[in-house]
């Protein structure tokens, strides 16, 4: 028996429990963050708090059902569809409606069901507003970079793309999904999260390089930059309206009352007695004098 064994052996099980509290606690943590606390929050706030989910969910629907007609699909095309070859001022006013029109090739109430959980969550957690920021800025990101992407060619290690990828239409709302997943798993200390998206679409990335997996690695590394740095500009751009209910107001400063001193009443003097005049020749304190 080799010296040392058991002190080996034991150091092995105290880095195998510790690693297992680890992940018990990081799972614990993870399941409170992004189940435990959104579900207190929804019920407290009730079925108002999926509005956006709601809408996005309600939009897609709509979208894939008009989609299936001839016609219906050349509506949405125009309506909601963007492709790289499209003007710049067409393409963003187009962006908004493209976060509810599903992509072709993808499968559709699947994307469906995550793009409502992805709304509901990040509506709970994060707010309306920001969750609709997350989600046009991940969105735009992807849409503004495959044109600089085609306007360096095909080649350059790999960062360029042919021109005839200037046909395809975007990812839709997948890249929001992607986006606010990713968002969420790093403002949540989430990882197990992180790593089923932002790992997932590297992996997809690789297996399929289509347009659909660049633009979803775009939409991660844009959400990435917002976690990053979320709460200092949120919190100057949302500070005038709360922040008076949320600060108190310092009440004005009292200055110290100035007291005067009570006047003193001033003794009435005595009168000075009466000078006696002497007359000449006279007496003091006579009134006649001598002739």
């Amino acid at each position: 028996m080799r010296p040392g064994g058991p002190r080996v052996r034991q150091r092995g099980r105290d880095l195998a429990t510790r690693l297992a509290l680890f992940v018990v606690r990081t799972l614990r943590g993870e399941w409170h963050a992004m189940v435990v606390d959104p579900v207190r929050l929804l019920l407290r706030r009730g079925l108002s708090g999926l509005l956006l989910a709601f809408v996005a969910a309600f939009g897609v629907i709509f979208f894939h059902a008009v989609a299936q007609h001839p016609r219906g699909e050349t509506a949405v095309r125009m309506v909601g569809g963007v492709q790289a070859d499209l003007p710049l001022w067409l393409a963003l006013a187009r962006t908004p409606v493209s976060l509810y029109v599903p992509a072709l090739d993808l499968p559709v109430w699947a994307g469906i069901t995550q793009l409502f959980l992805a709304f509901a969550l990040a509506e709970v957690t994060l707010g309306r507003a920001r969750t609709l920021y997350i989600s046009y800025v991940t969105t735009l990101a992807g849409t503004l970079t495959v044109r600089v992407m085609l306007a360096i060619g095909p080649g350059h290690g790999g960062i360029g793309l042919p021109p005839e990828i200037g046909h395809v239409l975007d990812t839709g709302p997948s890249a929001a999904v992607v986006g606010l997943f990713t968002y969420l798993s790093v403002v949540r200390r989430a990882p197990v999260v992180f790593f089923l998206t932002g790992g997932s679409m590297v992996a997809e990335s690789v297996v399929k390089p289509n347009l659909a997996g660049r633009e979803h690695l775009i939409a991660v590394a844009a959400a990435l930059v917002l976690a990053v740095l979320h709460e200092r500009p949120w919190q100057r751009l949302r500070l005038p309206r709360r922040a008076r209910a949320a600060r108190p107001v310092a009440p004005p400063p009292v200055r110290p009352a100035v007291v005067y001193p009570e006047p003193v009443p001033r003794r009435a003097e005595p009168e000075p007695a009466l000078r006696r005049e002497r007359v000449p020749g006279g007496c003091a304190g006579s009134g006649t004098g001598e002739r």
